[in-house]
């Protein structure tokens, strides 16, 4: 069995090989963690499942019906 300290995976942005020992590790360089930074900041990434959380839910209610009130007058 392989232990972490020796697992070999891909960069997320490059795809090229990286072990655990590396430097940038999971990146193989410093460009690839800034280009993965960069797309976060961006909002390429996105988390894309529903919210779950109730008292969240509840105020995106009431934050959707104050817009449309305030639609209304409009």
């Amino acid at each position: 069995m392989m232990s972490l300290k020796s697992k070999i995976l891909r960069c997320p942005s490059c795809r090229t090989v990286v072990t655990a020992q590396d430097e940038h590790f999971p990146f193989c360089s410093d460009r690839c963690r800034l280009i993965d930074l960069g797309k976060w900041a961006s909002g390429a990434y996105r988390i894309s499942s529903p919210i779950l959380d109730p008292e969240v839910m509840e105020g995106l209610g009431e934050n959707q019906q104050s817009h449309g009130e305030h639609d209304e007058k409009d």
